[in-house]
């Protein structure tokens, strides 16, 4: 494929094993995220609660030559070292074709699900200061999306504006916030405010649920193959509460969700609003007619390698699409990102192709 850059708009660190006890301040050391070996196998405890093994940094490619050996128990000493160490990170994104990586946590996205307010700002904080440190390395190269608790929404917009201070270019907060505190509050409006005004985009990205049960170890295969569910609610209610039409520039993104359901999502959305009676309370958008004008203007999607998506690009819209490799995980693309991409964006013109592969995500990001 001739392009000129590809960004991978979702990849990801892994954390090391003593990244929280060794940086936490005092208060939260005995109960901060830690590795803890435990039957054979290396496995993240946070609060005295078994998460998950470390096996989504380790097994990087197996899937593609060997997906009979993929397991969801390994140890630490089988997680890629470009997951930790910024050196061997730029190397790997060499090996796949990869010029720019936008990179995001991985045990870290479970962290969400930590009920207590005050020892998961801490975690974030700890997380974002390692963060800028790793990218630091490469700065042109990796960009590092921060992690921020909306808990209390006027301490989320003190961290957002510190990730920006250290130079990180956007901020993920939870696809989906606890029962009775949706996005469609007046309460996050500080929030969108703060992320418009630092030119941060705010992404939704799978296994960020504030709701979830803190016990990622045993996920049902259900879960995890309907999580898009998480994020459709939280668009609709910040689409059609009107947070666009009050932030025009701000920019929320879909992240590792794929993109087959958004045809349908944008469909409901719209005939929801135009064809079924609103109730007394209901917002009415001001700027566009419909709520799809809005997501096409203000939100952006990230895939690996969906077909099926890319097959209805005209109508997600091309400008709102963001690949991403999910590397080092174990279903990332890597080592063949460039040969994935050639099958799955085929049909797409050369214009096309370079707004997904990384034109896009330059724009969004500023870079």
């Amino acid at each position: 494929m001739n392009k000129p850059r590809v960004i991978s708009s979702d990849s990801h660190v892994y954390e090391l094993g003593d990244l929280w006890t060794s940086r936490m301040e005092p208060r939260f050391l005995d109960r901060a995220m830690r590795i803890v070996r435990d039957e054979g196998y290396d496995w993240w405890y946070c609060d005295g609660r078994r998460i998950i093994s470390v096996q989504a940094g380790a097994q990087t490619g197996t899937r593609f030559d060997e997906p009979e050996k993929l397991t969801r128990q390994d140890t630490f000493d089988h997680v890629r070292p470009g997951g930790y160490i910024p050196e061997e990170h730029v190397k790997d994104m060499d090996i796949d074709g990869v010029e720019v990586g936008v990179l995001y946590p991985s045990i870290g996205l479970l962290a969400f699900a930590v009920p207590d307010g005050d020892l998961l700002s801490a975690t974030f904080a700890t997380y974002n200061d390692w963060l800028a440190e790793f990218c630091g390395a490469y700065p042109n190269r990796l960009k590092g999306i921060g992690m921020v608790n909306v808990d209390n929404v006027q301490e989320g917009v003190k961290e957002l504006e510190r990730c920006r201070n250290m130079g990180l270019p956007g901020a993920l907060i939870t696809t989906a916030p606890p029962e009775g505190r949706g996005y469609e509050m007046a309460e996050y409006e500080p929030l969108w405010d703060a992320a418009e005004n630092l030119g941060m985009p705010l992404s939704l990205h799978a296994a960020t649920n504030r709701s979830l049960t803190f016990d990622a170890a045993n996920t049902k295969l259900s879960h995890l193959i309907n999580m898009d569910y998480w994020v459709r609610m939280s668009l609709s209610d910040i689409v059609l509460n009107g947070v666009f039409d009050r932030h025009p520039n701000l920019q929320i993104g879909a992240v590792e969700y794929e993109l087959s359901w958004v045809p349908h999502f944008l469909e409901r959305l719209d005939y929801g609003y135009t064809q079924r009676p609103l109730v007394d309370t209901a917002y009415h958008l001001k700027d566009f007619p419909r709520p799809s004008d809005y997501v096409h203007r203000n939100v952006f999607f990230g895939f690996q390698e969906d077909a099926k998506g890319i097959a209805d690009r005209h109508i997600i819209g091309v400008d709102n699409i963001m690949w991403g490799s999910d590397y080092p995980h174990q279903e990332s693309t890597f080592p063949r990102s460039m040969r994935i991409l050639d099958e799955v964006l085929s049909d797409c013109t050369q214009e096309e192709k370079l707004k997904i592969t990384g034109g896009n995500a330059a724009r969004v990001y500023g870079f």
